[in-house]
């Protein structure tokens, strides 16, 4: 795929995340810089804020389902800050989105740490994810529960 495809595909990711966060009833912002935040998620009257890092991919045919590759910056992730990040990781498959994946960072950080998920590259990790009818791996590591996780984001009554 080309680079320029790459851009189309991963502008389509952010607005497909934010208009999930949008039906949700959350308010969302593209920072005017990006230096590690894809997207801004506020909660209106609580003034909660998350910050979103959003992972697009489209997906590799495999004989029981299909894989798709993603690449983190490896500084981004180690660096917890005092507003937590969450990284949300789509795939376009066969022209559909497939089960995004939601993971808070301290989480995802700790699969890299402890379980050793993904191969790390200077300061670039990526990680293959495998997706079958039933469950969603990276490296061994079963994600499903992240499948949809929108647990610290309830739908809004306005």
């Amino acid at each position: 795929m080309s680079k320029k495809n790459n851009q189309y595909l991963g502008k389509a990711g952010h607005l497909f995340v934010m208009s999930e966060f949008l039906a949700r009833g959350w308010n969302v912002a593209i920072p005017e810089v990006d230096v590690g935040d894809d997207i801004l998620v506020l909660e209106d009257s609580s003034g909660n804020l998350a910050k979103v890092q959003v992972k697009t991919s489209n997906a590799t045919l495999r004989k029981n389902g299909f894989s798709a590759m993603f690449q983190v910056n490896y500084q981004h992730l180690s660096v917890l800050l005092g507003v937590l990040t969450y990284y949300i990781f789509v795939v376009r498959n066969d022209n559909n989105w497939e089960k995004l994946v939601l993971i808070p960072q301290n989480e995802l950080f700790n699969y890299v740490i402890s379980n050793n998920i993904g191969t790390r590259y200077g300061d670039s990790i990526t990680l293959y994810f495998s997706y079958s009818k039933d469950e969603i791996t990276c490296s061994n590591i079963n994600l499903s529960k992240y499948i949809n996780n929108y647990q610290d984001f309830p739908v809004l009554e306005h």
